[in-house]
Order: structure tokens, then sequence, then C-alpha cells
């Protein structure tokens, strides 16, 4: 399944309740809303997407989500694809067109940052064998001592760490937050490895948008539905 593609849209009754963030104006939003954000599935492990998400997310800094999602194709068409090799191999030519190009931001900054970004995405993938082997090692570590804080500390730290590493991944359900200890913890390695534009409202968002994190909200028809 690869980001341009993640399968039949489902079109659902457009009466039903939705999150308040969702603007009932915009197909594309309510689209998005109820196929894409928050659905952990095949994708939310797949590379390719994860790097596209990451980046659009940090493009997002300051700006509407709305507004990036309205500019997506165009994003993927001037990044070519979201192919993480090309990105990588970006020089000054290719950003002087990123910042020639009026469907996407402009942001000298954010575009520059976009592709350092992708080298030390790159980076991690070869230390962990997949980016998402890095989220999942952040999430385990988080749930053990999530687990380990409701137990009273009754039960081993490791113990609980080593089943979680052993269990089905398991999705975190919150709402009403912009950040929690695994989006500072993610954040903080990743600025650590010098990526730019990664502060933990941004990795936050980035762990909603691909289902680490279900957040539709309660009066939401997709409310506990990953439960």
């Amino acid at each position: 399944m690869t980001p341009g593609n993640l399968g039949p849209e489902k079109v659902f009754d457009k009466n039903l309740p939705r999150c308040k963030w969702c603007n009932l104006n915009n197909p594309e939003y309510v689209a998005y809303h109820d196929n894409e954000w928050g659905k952990f599935s095949e994708k939310s492990t797949d590379d390719k997407y994860l790097f596209e998400m990451l980046t659009l997310e940090s493009f997002q800094a300051g700006l509407s989500w709305e507004c990036i999602l309205n500019k997506r194709n165009y994003f993927r068409s001037a990044y070519d694809g979201f192919d993480l090799e090309k990105v990588c191999g970006y020089g000054e030519e290719k950003i002087a067109d990123l910042l020639a190009n009026p469907k996407i931001v402009r942001n000298r900054l954010k575009i520059k940052a976009s592709i350092s970004n992708a080298r030390i995405f790159r980076a991690v993938c070869l230390e962990y064998g997949s980016f998402f082997n890095f989220i999942k090692k952040f999430l385990d570590e988080y749930l053990s001592r999530t687990a380990c804080a409701e137990s009273g500390g009754t039960e081993n730290a490791e113990n609980i760490a080593e089943k979680a590493a052993l269990s089905a991944i398991k999705i975190i359900h919150e709402t009403g937050r912009s950040t929690n200890g695994l989006s500072d913890a993610i954040s903080a390695e990743l600025k650590k490895r010098g990526m730019k534009f990664m502060g933990s409202t941004i990795v936050y968002s980035f762990l909603q948008a691909i289902g680490v994190i279900f957040s539709h909200e309660e009066g939401c028809f997709l409310f506990g539905m990953e439960r």
C-alpha cells in the first residue's frame, strides 16, 4: 500500500457527527478525517508513507493542517512522490525550484529542513531497519512506563517492557492533548539527531495522523472504533 493509494475510500453519511476540527465544507478534509486520520494500518509502518507524513507535518508549523492537506498533491509532485533517495539528493537547484513553486509552502527554512530531515530519516531507517521500528522502540518504552505507573510499581519495569515488545502494536487512545511523554521523547531524539521543525506538538500530530495515537473526539462517529 503506497501513500498515493490508500485503498478505496469509504463515503460516509455527510450528516454523521465528526470531530470539531473537521471542516465539513471541505470534501477532501472530510475524506481525510473519515478514511485516514487516526487509522493504524499497513501504511502506518510503511517508510514512504511515514516520510511523507513527517515532512508534511514539519511544513504545518505555524499553519493549519487543512492548509497543508489542501496542498498535499502539489507537495507530492514537487517532492518526486516523496521518494526518499531523491529528496536526500536535492541541492541548491532543486531548492530554487521549490521556492519558485507557488502551489506549496515556500518557506526557505522549512524547505531546507525537509531535505536535511530526509537524510536523518534515512539514517534512522538504516540504523533501526525501518522508521516504524524507531517509533515502536519509543512506543514500547512509553507503554512500559505507563503500565508500571498504573501497577503502582508492583511489576518489574523490565518484565513489562518485554511483554510490550512481544505483543501486538498497542494504540494510545486519548483526546484533548497536543503533546505527551511519547511525543516528547521522539521529538527530543529527532532534534538531537539534527531534525528541524520537529517539536513535540508536531510529532504528536504526526503520531495522531498515522494512528499510533487515536484521538477521534467523543461525539464523532469514529470515536471508540479502534478500541
